[in-house]
């Protein structure tokens, strides 16, 4: 496995790490083909359920592009997108660890994601137009889907940053947390999706994602079809059974 991306397993939940602190974790060849593999092999074994992303140091969620590596003709993208991740279908709950600042691409990254934990001296941004470019790895699209329209507009257009207080009251982050314990509340909410069936979890994942995109009349049709899927899965009878029986499921993901 590469060095510029490490991956630890606790229980059930995957630790995918961006390791290039001395680069402020920004995104080269090498990472975005390390950071793909990874999260491919994640999505393929049956025993990660959920898997948390995060970046080595504490300065540096991700700076985004590499700019060196650029310039010398390297392209940092994957079928799957920037780092390879921004244009995943990820069925199990990815939530980013945000050691730090996470801005342009690394900011993208960031918003791929499900859920953010963010240290509390992290900033955030699409700076993008300060350099003539534009946030090309989804932060266009997924932005003004997270926040007001008018923010996302000012966010793009002054190309500032801002903190992780406000990005909380943005709703872009679910929890603020020192630096130190990121990591670690990143984990807890990962172990507390865990506990949960799995099945359930990645369609109710699915089931919201394709319904914010489309109209409430069609949004039904695949409620329901799911609701009678996972009606009829073991899973579903072991916790109406454990639940009777006054225990803790065990779930199969079947």
């Amino acid at each position: 496995m590469a060095d510029e991306v490490l991956q630890e397993r606790r229980g059930h939940v995957e630790i995918v790490t961006i390791n290039r602190p001395e680069a402020r974790n920004a995104i080269n060849r090498a990472t975005a083909l390390a950071l793909n593999d990874a999260l491919d092999r994640a999505e393929a074994d049956d025993d990660v359920w959920v898997v948390v992303l995060t970046a080595a140091g504490d300065k540096a969620f991700s700076a985004g592009m590499d700019l060196k590596a650029f310039a010398t003709g390297e392209l940092p993208f994957t079928d799957n997108g920037f780092g390879g991740i921004t244009n995943r279908t990820m069925s199990k709950p990815i939530i980013a660890a945000a050691n730090g600042s996470a801005l342009a691409g690394g900011f993208e990254i960031m918003i791929s994601c499900d859920m953010v934990v963010a240290a509390d001296h992290a900033k955030f941004g699409i700076p993008e137009a300060q350099r003539g470019l534009v946030a090309g790895a989804g932060g266009l699209i997924r932005l003004p889907r997270r926040v007001p329209l008018a923010v996302a507009l000012e966010m793009a257009l002054t190309a500032d940053p801002i903190d992780a207080a406000r990005a909380y009251e943005l709703g872009i982050v679910n929890r603020v947390v020192p630096g130190d314990q990121v990591l670690d509340v990143a984990i807890a909410l990962a172990e507390r999706i865990a506990k949960n069936a799995p099945l359930a979890v990645r369609t109710s994942k699915r089931v919201m994602r394709l319904a914010s995109d489309i109209k409430e009349d069609e949004a039904w049709v695949i409620n329901n079809e799911a609701f009678g899927m996972i009606g009829q899965t073991a899973d579903a009878l072991e916790g109406a059974v454990a639940f009777a029986e006054k225990r803790e499921p065990n779930w199969r993901g079947a």
